[in-house]
């Protein structure tokens, strides 16, 4: 699966997501340090889920109604990196197909996918 993850994310989970064969693009490699609505727009251009620790995606989809193929929130606090990485790995293999065009959460226990995230300034999709 092609993903996107924001330079917040792990090393470890990118490194584990491309050892599972996922062709993975890392904003920290790519493009430090560009803003939320520039690391959006990769992962729209790429047409590729996000991966990101940053809540503040949920305010650029939802709110802004800025485009987006899909954001994937990690909410893992407390996990080691290790299991942090498994645990979404294990989330991007069960659920690939429904993370386009939706914005997942991925907790301890838990993987909730909210479908369909408006992609346009009047909160249709298109």
């Amino acid at each position: 699966m092609n993903l996107v993850c924001d330079e917040g994310v792990e090393s470890s989970i990118v490194a584990h997501l491309r050892e599972q064969g996922h062709e993975v693009l890392y904003i920290a490699e790519l493009d430090p340090s560009i803003s939320d609505d520039a690391v959006l727009a990769w992962a729209d251009d790429a047409h590729a889920p996000l991966i990101t620790n940053d809540k503040d995606f949920g305010e650029l989809v939802f709110r802004q109604r800025l485009s987006s193929p899909g954001v994937v929130l990690v909410r893992l606090p407390g996990l080691s990196n290790a299991r942090k990485a498994q645990l979404v790995v294990a989330a991007v293999d069960q659920h690939g197909s429904e993370l386009t065009g939706a914005f997942t959460v991925i907790s301890p226990g838990r993987v909730r996918v909210r479908k369909r995230i408006p992609t346009s300034a009047n909160g249709d999709d298109v």
